[in-house]
């Protein structure tokens, strides 16, 4: 799998809002679910005259590329949706259905990492900054034989009613939630 950048993660989950958003009036959905700058390409197919055809292609993928470029469309392919839902896991999103088109979404049931960071809090529970960026926290009081620390490969499973168990290090599973 193609590594990406923390910078290129944040700028996939902007995308990924700027097109649940539908910013520009140009990038609209139609009735069918596309953008309409998307749209106007898949039409020129319908024109016979080659002269033509040839004529509306240009002028409608240049509306493209300058909508994409812009951000008010965005385009990613199974791969980065992929990236980005991982990316996303553990927060919970039911109306951004931004990461599958018309079909059900794959769920992400769980997820492993890499601790960059791990601290206790004042309230003695852990807190781990993983190498995706984010931070999960320690909600219940079960104790951790032992510490996690940079390094520490880390499992996130989905639980009942929106919780989720985290697995350091392949210790017991503790209570957690996700904060950033």
């Amino acid at each position: 799998m193609t590594q990406i950048t923390r910078a290129q993660k944040g700028a996939l989950m902007a995308a990924a809002l700027v097109l649940a958003a539908s910013a520009g009036a140009q990038a609209a959905p139609n009735e069918a679910g596309r953008a309409q700058v998307l749209q106007a390409v898949i039409d020129c197919r319908a024109l016979t005259d080659t002269s033509a055809r040839l004529s509306c292609y240009d002028a409608a993928t240049a509306r493209l590329n300058e909508a994409e470029a812009k951000g008010d469309v965005v385009v990613l392919d199974r791969a980065q949706t992929r990236a980005a839902r991982r990316e996303a896991f553990g927060f919970n999103m039911p109306s951004l259905n931004i990461f599958s088109r018309g079909e059900a979404p794959e769920e992400l049931e769980r997820a492993s990492f890499k601790v960059t960071r791990a601290w206790r809090g004042a309230d003695g529970k852990w807190a781990l900054e993983l190498d995706n960026g984010a931070v999960w926290r320690q909600t219940d009081t079960d104790e951790l034989f032992k510490k996690p620390k940079a390094g520490s490969t880390v499992e996130i499973r989905t639980a009942s009613l929106g919780s989720f168990f985290m697995n350091i290090d392949g210790q017991r599973a503790i209570r957690a939630r996700r904060e950033k």
